[in-house]
C-alpha cells in the first residue's frame, strides 16, 4: 500500500498523520512543539515516533513522501523562515533535519497552502483547476490554485489575502501595518468587532451576559442564532468585509469557487449568507453568479495533516 505521511507544525501543538491514497488517516499521533528548544531535538523526536507507528501498521507499506505543513514554510527552499509562534529563531532547514531520519523525499509548505492542497486531493475541490481556500482561523490564511496549480510566486510566499488592506488607516495588525482583512475576519478581528460594538451600543444583547475576558466568537454565533441583534449585526459586518476582499480576489485570479475553512466557518449560514449576499454585490458583472462560496468537506481535526500528507500525492501526480 502506498502511503504519506503528513506533519503540521504548530505553535502548541505539531500532529501527524499516515495517511492512503484515499485520505484514511491509518494512523495518528503528535508531539508538543515547545518542549524543543532545537528543531534538530523536535525532527528527531517526531520522526521516532512516526517510525513506530509505521512499525505497528506492517511491512506492506510503500512511503512515498513526507508532506510538512508550516507556519513561513517555504516550499521552494523547504525551510520555515523567521516564524513568529514557534520556539525557533531565524530559517530552519525541514529538509535537512528530516532527511536524516527518512529516505523518503520530504516536502515543504506553509500551513494554508497546505490546507488548500489537502481541500484539491481530498475535499470538495477535487477535479477543479481553478479556486480559493481561505483559512478564518486566529487570523486568515489562503490559497489559490490556478489552472490546477498552487500559486507560490517567485519567492513561495504569494497568495497572502489575510494581509492585504481593505481598510485605509484602519485597525492595527500584527504585520505592522494597518486595515488587514485579518484585523476584521479573523476570530480575533471578529473578537475586536464585539468589543467595539458593545461598547458604542446601549443594545440590550446576550453577550453581554458573558464577561469580557470569556467572550467567544462561539458566543457570537451562538447568540446570532437565537436571533440577538447586535450578533447579527457583528456577523454582518464581518461578512461585508471579508465579501469585500474576495470579490476584488476574484478580479485577479477568477475561480471557479472559494472554500472557506477554519473558526469562524463554523458559524455556517450565519457567516455564509451575508457573506454571499454582499459577495454578488460588490463583484465585477463578469463574474457576477459564476463562483461559488462553501464551506470545506475537511474537518479542523485532520485537515492539518490531510492537507500536509496531500502534499506528497500532489507531487507525484505531478509527476
Amino acid at each position: 500500500m502506498e502511503i504519506s505521511i503528513g506533519i503540521d507544525i504548530g505553535g502548541t501543538n505539531s500532529p501527524f498523520g499516515i495517511v492512503n491514497s484515499e485520505g484514511e488517516v491509518l494512523a495518528n499521533g503528535s508531539v508538543k512543539t515547545r518542549d524543543f528548544n532545537h528543531p534538530e531535538d523536535f525532527a528527531a523526536a517526531i520522526s521516532l515516533l512516526i517510525k513506530d507507528n509505521l512499525k505497528s501498521l506492517g511491512s506492506d507499506l510503500k512511503l512515498l513522501g513526507i508532506g510538512i505543513g508550516a507556519p513561513n514554510g517555504n516550499h521552494f527552499q523547504g525551510t520555515i523562515e523567521f516564524a513568529p509562534n514557534l520556539p525557533w529563531n531565524g530559517v530552519i532547514n525541514l529538509v535537512v533535519l528530516f532527511q536524516q531520519h527518512f529516505e523518503a523525499p520530504i516536502f515543504v509548505t506553509n500551513d494554508a497552502n497546505a490546507a488548500t492542497i489537502g481541500e484539491f486531493v481530498f475535499g470538495k475541490a477535487k477535479g477543479l483547476k481553478d479556486f480559493m481556500v481561505v483559512t478564518l482561523g486566529t487570523g486568515v490564511g489562503s490559497g489559490f490554485v490556478s489552472n490546477g496549480e498552487l500559486i507560490y510566486g517567485h519567492d513561495s510566499f504569494a497568495g497572502e489575502l489575510g494581509h492585504t488592506i481593505i481598510v485605509h488607516d484602519g485597525r492595527d495588525c500584527a504585520c505592522g501595518r494597518r486595515g488587514c482583512l485579518e484585523t476584521y475576519a479573523s476570530v480575533t478581528g471578529l473578537m475586536r468587532t464585539t468589543q467595539i460594538m458593545l461598547a458604542k451600543s446601549s443594545q440590550d444583547s446576550m453577550l453581554r451576559e458573558v464577561s469580557s475576558d470569556e467572550l467567544s466568537g462561539k458566543h457570537v454565533s451562538d447568540a446570532a442564532a437565537k436571533g440577538d441583534a447586535l450578533a447579527v449585526s457583528i456577523l454582518d459586518y464581518t461578512a461585508k468585509r471579508l465579501a469585500f476582499s474576495l470579490a476584488n480576489a476574484v478580479a485577479i485570479t477568477s475561480p471557479e469557487a472559494i472554500f472557506l475553512f477554519g473558526g469562524m466557518a463554523r458559524a455556517g449560514d450565519l457567516l455564509l449568507g451575508p457573506t454571499k449576499k454582499y459577495f454578488e454585490e460588490y463583484l465585477l458583472y463578469l463574474y457576477k453568479d459564476k463562483v461559488r462560496i462553501e464551506i470545506s468537506a475537511l474537518t479542523e481535526q485532520n485537515a492539518a495533516v490531510l492537507g500536509a500528507a496531500a502534499l506528497v500525492w500532489k507531487e507525484f501526480q505531478a509527476k
